[in-house]
């Protein structure tokens, strides 16, 4: 069983900068590839980045390639979202993810699901 906490959300300015974290629980933390989702007001929950187990490998949505960037700290059971130049449509619910299969992560069809927090870039 994995629990995920989120933090890190917030009001910013367009063009500013946030880093979400994710904290796991469960002695498996190493074991899972894990995945940022978000979910905007009246939209579908959208594929935002994810991570392997180790680390050696990351994948993004093309709306955020450049500007984001996930990383982990298998010794602190977190994951972070590094979110730089932040706009606008980026406003969202963020959700942290975690399952054994690292390519099912862009589907949203994983273990465990975070409860979120929320991110707000004004104009």
């Amino acid at each position: 069983q994995v629990q995920l906490v989120e933090s890190g959300g917030g009001l910013v300015q367009t063009g500013g900068s946030l880093r979400l974290a994710c904290a796991a629980s469960g002695r498996t933390f190493s074991m899972y590839a894990k995945g940022w989702f978000r979910q905007a007001p009246g939209k579908e929950r959208e594929f935002v980045a994810a991570i392997s187990a180790t680390g050696g490998n990351q994948d993004y949505a093309d709306s955020v390639k450049g500007r984001f960037t996930i990383s982990r700290d298998n010794a602190k059971n977190t994951v972070y979202l590094q979110m730089n130049s932040l706009k606008p449509e980026d406003t969202a619910v963020y959700y942290c993810t975690a399952d054994t299969g690292y390519y099912r992560l862009r589907t949203g069809l994983v273990d465990y699901w975070g409860q979120g927090t929320q991110v707000t870039v004004s104009s």
